[in-house]
């Protein structure tokens, strides 16, 4: 039997610079649960890393295509992008924006928050990869398990030696759940362990905006580095390439009878959020390094 280091610098290996995309599988000896594609810049590093934590609709062929969408960009700007794949080794291929069973609760965004540090933790283990200064970021389903993974470093992942993340994206997340201290009806103080920013949409009808100011407003009163940025106009996955449509199937808890919402592009709101990320992340990440 392999090592567990054995077998993480066996998959390391697999995970080669040079702007290929290297699939890594599930390895219990490597402490792998799920697959995570790795896609790094040129050269040999060590860049920083951003993990980056899919929507709803996963990574199979029913994906909305945003999380790569993100990766390009963020390659492009010099950081390897890790996006561990949540869903298709789970029985959840086609994603569960429209799948109202109780067994979509298995990879609720709680339970998520382990397969970003998971993802944390490999990344630690690639050669090119700036270990220090990694980020997280997601959309939707992933925005909220953004939100739960920076409130709540996994135990055996986290320690003074190896930090959690150190910067966080949040896209259009809902922001309406429980995430430590902070719950939408009840109040309190989300409290994040990273610098975090939200961005999302004024008519969002899936992850309404407005408990994310709510609770954004209540984590800066209390001095957490939190900021928001609601873009006018723009409807739930602004940064989709596809248009704007109502799909009745989708599940959702904001709407009447829990089905039924919006998705779709805002060319404007994307060319911005390309910006904002790309900002943060050189503030918190890359400017950091130096």
């Amino acid at each position: 039997m392999r090592s567990p280091l054995l077998a993480l610098l066996l998959a390391a290996a697999c995970a080669a610079p040079g702007g290929e995309v290297a699939r890594t599988q599930p390895d219990a000896n490597a402490g792998l649960s799920i697959p995570i594609d790795v896609r790094s810049p040129e050269g040999p590093g060590p860049f920083p890393a951003v993990v980056i934590l899919h929507d709803c609709s996963g990574l199979g062929p029913h994906s909305s295509g945003a999380p790569r969408r993100w990766a390009k960009v963020l390659v492009e700007s010099g950081y390897v992008v890790l996006i561990p794949d949540s869903f298709s080794t789970r029985g959840f291929p086609a994603g569960v924006c429209t799948d109202p069973s109780p067994e979509r609760r298995d990879v609720s965004p709680d339970h998520r928050v382990r397969d970003a540090y998971e993802a944390l933790r490999y990344a630690r283990t690639l050669p090119f990869v700036d270990g220090r200064h990694v980020g997280v970021m997601g959309g939707s389903h992933g925005g909220s398990s953004t939100l739960a993974a920076i409130v709540a470093p996994q135990e055996g992942y986290v320690s003074a030696e190896h930090p959690g993340f150190a910067a966080a994206v949040a896209l259009y997340p809902g922001c309406g759940a429980r995430y430590g201290d902070w719950s939408a009806k009840s109040g309190g103080t989300y409290r994040p362990l990273a610098p975090l920013e939200i961005l999302i949409g004024e008519k969002d009808d899936w992850t309404p905006a407005a408990a994310c100011e709510r609770m954004t407003f209540r984590s800066q009163a209390a001095g957490y580095p939190v900021t928001i940025k609601v873009y006018p106009g723009a409807q739930h996955a602004f940064d989709s390439a596809h248009p704007v449509h109502y799909d009745a199937r989708r599940v959702n808890g904001n709407a009447p009878g829990g089905r039924g919402a919006t998705t779709g592009g805002d060319p404007q709101a994307w060319a911005d959020a390309i910006h904002e990320v790309k900002a943060f992340f050189a503030r918190h990440l890359r400017d950091a390094a130096r």
